[in-house]
């Protein structure tokens, strides 16, 4: 199978990369190599090529940064997949699409199906809930996944940020009032072949389309950046890991005077829709960020 991955230099898509390589035929652009608000770059980059498979990583996701430079935003996380998923469609090849949580407002105090109806309230939101509907109105076996709070091993994220304060800092802090689940990049990139080849289940049983429309990832469960950042201490101080600090304060979303765009306050993702389809609930984000720490951590 021959597969696409644009946006291979983001913590997911090179995620991806290492995954797959070897596995399929991978081919791979970076954003110097593909940036998704040059249009003639991308139809250059990939109107040569043949593939099954194209997915995309990549996007703007400063969410500050995105108040600030609106146009780009949307060039970026919905012109541009839109152009890709034309190009998929004039190819023949099936689209894999990643979204985000910051498409609802966070009023819910419950999962977000993918039902709910997203209602962004910041352009970050806006720009990717309007990439998500391009995409599925130029092929409808195209497929979009919601991720939330991605982190893994190939590129930083909140958590690996939180470790480096600790080391340095006997008093860390991290927001309580605010609610998801993170997406390990590893159980990412292992659901992916499971959905991409996944016949879709029509209302009275298994139908004959591919899996298509929207679909949500995240590990189960659903934390504060508080309660993730006092479990990845905790993970720290069982492996004696050595940090100067044991505990995480409690911090408020009002706290955060600096931060231009408002986020959503809860934004979990309910990965029902997946388990039902493949029979599989994801592991716990508690067992993952385990996971991760003890494989990218313990022998440092």
């Amino acid at each position: 199978m021959k597969i696409v991955i644009v946006g291979s230099g983001g913590r997911l898509g090179a995620a991806l990369v290492r995954e797959y390589q070897g596995k399929f035929d991978v081919t791979s652009f970076n954003h110097e190599q593909l940036d998704l608000a040059n249009q003639n770059q991308t139809r250059d980059n990939l109107s040569p090529l043949e593939f099954d498979v194209l997915i995309n990583c990549a996007a703007m996701t400063n969410v500050d940064l995105c108040e600030q430079e609106i146009e780009r935003a949307f060039a970026i996380n919905a012109e541009g997949p839109q152009l890709l998923a034309r190009i998929c469609r004039d190819k023949n090849a099936k689209m894999i699409h990643f979204s985000t949580d910051y498409v609802f407002d966070g009023e819910k105090r419950e999962p977000y199906t993918e039902s709910d109806v997203a209602k962004p309230i910041g352009v970050y939101g806006e720009s990717k809930r309007t990439g998500e509907k391009l995409v599925l109105q130029t092929q409808d076996r195209h497929l979009v996944v919601r991720v939330s709070w991605v982190f893994g091993p190939d590129r930083p994220s909140f958590i690996d940020a939180m470790i480096k304060r600790a080391r340095e800092e006997e008093q860390i802090n991290a927001i309580a009032d605010k609610w998801s689940a993170p997406s390990y990049t590893s159980d990412i990139a292992e659901m992916l072949p499971r959905v991409w080849s996944r016949r879709a289940l029509a209302p009275d049983g298994p139908g004959a389309g591919h899996l298509q429309g929207v679909l949500h990832f995240s590990n189960s469960g659903q934390c504060s950046w508080q309660e993730y950042a006092q479990h990845a201490i905790d993970c720290c101080h069982r492996l004696n890991i050595p940090l100067k600090a044991k505990t995480v304060g409690a911090l408020k979303l009002a706290d955060m005077k600096n931060w231009v765009a408002r986020r959503p306050v809860y934004s979990v993702l309910s990965s029902a829709k997946y388990t039902q389809l493949i029979g599989t609930t994801p592991r716990s984000w508690r067992d993952v960020v385990s996971d991760y720490i003890e494989r990218s951590y313990s022998k440092k």
